[in-house]
C-alpha cells in the first residue's frame, strides 16, 4: 500500500506512474487480500474475484450521488472506491492482477521443490 501512495506522492502529475502504477498496485493488493482471506480458494477463484471486485469499483464511479461523493471525499472512501470511471484504470487493474497472480503460482512453485 505505502508503494501505490508513494508512486501518487512522489511522482510528478501526469506521469505514467503517478497516473497507473498505483491502480495496478491496487489491484495486486486487492488478489492478495482474496488469497489471505479466502485460503481454501484456488489460486483462479481469487483471480476472476479480484476481478470482479475491482471493475465492480471501477464501474460505480460512473454513480455520482451525493452520499456516495462524501464517503469518496474521505481518506478511505478515495482509497477504496476512488473518484471517476477511467478505462485506462480498468487495463492497470488487468495489469496488476495479473502480476499478483503469477507471482503467487511461481512462488508456490519455488515452495514445492
Amino acid at each position: 500500500m505505502g508503494v501505490g501512495l508513494a508512486s501518487r506522492k512522489f511522482s510528478t502529475s501526469g506521469s505514467f506512474l503517478h497516473d497507473h502504477l498505483g491502480d495496478a498496485i491496487w489491484a495486486g493488493m486487492i488478489y492478495f487480500g482474496f488469497r489471505m482471506i479466502l485460503v481454501d480458494f484456488e489460486a483462479k477463484k481469487s483471480l476472476v474475484s479480484a476481478f470482479i471486485f475491482s471493475y465492480l469499483i471501477e464501474i460505480s464511479q460512473l454513480y455520482q450521488a451525493d452520499w456516495m461523493n462524501e464517503i469518496r471525499h474521505t481518506f478511505l472512501g478515495g482509497l477504496v472506491l476512488g473518484f471517476g470511471f477511467l478505462w485506462s484504470d480498468l487495463v492497470m487493474y488487468a495489469v496488476g492482477i495479473f502480476t499478483a497472480f503469477g507471482l503467487d503460482i511461481y512462488f508456490k512453485q519455488l515452495k514445492n521443490k
